[in-house]
């Protein structure tokens, strides 16, 4: 695949997405730690060493091969005016043949949520999936009662598709979730 040939850097008016770096330990730890109230009641339960270096050690090298064989695009938000992690975004479960498609996922640090970053960061990166990596349909789910998710994605061009039973386990319980996708534009009804 052409990323491993590459630095995968993405820019937007505010951020720089790119992969992460043994260097962002610290700020990563840092920000998770500072987040963990905020984030936890919408992630799967975080392990006993989350945050510890060998942890993200197994992150940096599990992005880098991820990339390397096109399963993944996993990246950090780099705010550009300070170099500041301020979240993450992966496109994760990337399908060629007939399906052309990946599942997004993402999270922001409690200091910098609602302030625009992740929907900058979501445009991008399903803005690169449709034109760098010729995917056809771009996944997302979230807990119903997430709203701020919710709008964000709809606010971003995913439209609800329904919901899913016992989606994925949050906080250590099996919890369902809605389902939202995105379509290239061009792509739409093309069986060819």
């Amino acid at each position: 695949m052409l990323l491993a040939k590459r630095k995968l850097r993405i820019e937007t008016v505010r951020l720089t997405l790119r992969p992460p770096v043994h260097s962002d330990f610290r700020a990563w730890a840092a920000l998770r730690r500072e987040s963990e109230d905020y984030l936890t009641p919408w992630e799967p339960e975080w392990a006993t060493d989350h945050l510890s270096r060998k942890a993200f050690t197994n992150r940096v090298y599990w992005a880098q091969r991820s990339i390397s064989n096109g399963s993944a695009v996993p990246l950090f938000l780099i705010r550009r005016c300070d170099d500041m992690i301020v979240g993450a975004i992966t496109l994760d479960n990337i399908r060629r043949g007939p399906a052309q498609a990946g599942t997004l996922g993402y999270w922001t640090g409690a200091p910098f949520s609602r302030q625009g970053y992740m929907r900058e960061a979501i445009g991008a990166v399903v803005h690169h999936a449709f034109t760098r990596l010729d995917l056809s349909r771009i996944e997302a789910a979230c807990l119903p009662e997430n709203a701020a998710s919710r709008g964000l994605l709809e606010q971003s061009g995913f439209k609800y598709e329904g919901v899913a039973q016992n989606y994925l386990q949050i906080d250590g319980r099996w919890r369902t979730h809605v389902l939202y996708a995105t379509l290239r534009s061009d792509r739409r009804g093309k069986t060819g």
